[in-house]
């Protein structure tokens, strides 16, 4: 079963309850958005392996480390996913990206794919999806499905708030994949947004209210 990881760090805490605030403008949404995405995905990245080299320093020549072999990709869900890629990508620059698109049917509910646009060598990258709510689960498990069917072998899903029923989604239809995100809220509500949440983090960030 793919653990969830709720990073409690104070930090994160703090800037997450900076963004539930209502009268927090766009330009700062975003810029939390980011914040909260870089110190979650430092967590997401702590299994990274290294390997030790020898380096010359100006005095002497140091044994140290780096990370070795294994290669990112970082996929953001469309759109809100989006506004977590400067942040992730801050920390591992080397990083490619890929790109998924899916919206629910407003008829049968059931998530649509309607892009999808990933690295050539997606098959041999560690995957991390980015989306900063996991409310539904619905786009998460189409957004691993499709990644899945690509040949990818090790995914993690990371957001900044999730929801109860957004992560027993992900675990019963994906257990092996692992969950990071900030906080998780007590549910949703009727039209499927998390309670207490933020309320749409796409137009928050962009600024479409």
């Amino acid at each position: 079963m793919g653990e969830l990881h709720i990073i409690d760090h104070p930090l994160v805490q703090h800037k997450i309850s900076l963004l539930r605030d209502k009268n927090t403008g766009t330009k700062e949404f975003r810029e939390l958005v980011s914040e909260i995405a870089m110190f979650i995905c430092y967590e997401a990245t702590r299994d990274l392996p290294l390997k030790e080299i020898e380096m010359e320093t100006p005095l002497a020549v140091a044994k140290t480390k780096i990370i070795s072999g294994r290669k990112l990709a970082f996929i953001p869900i469309l759109r809100a996913g989006l506004g977590m890629i400067d942040g992730v990508t801050t920390l591992v620059p080397a990083a490619k990206i890929g790109h998924i698109g899916i919206f629910r049917d407003p008829n049968s509910k059931v998530p649509v794919k309607y892009y999808s646009k990933m690295p050539e060598d997606i098959a041999e990258r560690d995957a991390i999806i980015v989306d900063p709510m996991l409310a539904t689960g619905n786009s998460a498990v189409a957004a691993i499905t499709e990644l899945k069917s690509l040949g990818v072998k090790h995914i993690k899903f990371m957001c900044i708030i999730c929801s109860p029923q957004g992560v027993e989604a992900i675990r019963t239809a994906h257990p092996d994949v692992e969950i990071y995100t900030g906080v998780m809220d007590k549910g949703l509500n009727e039209d499927h947004y998390i309670i207490p949440g933020v309320g749409d983090a796409g137009d928050r960030i962009f600024g479409t209210k």
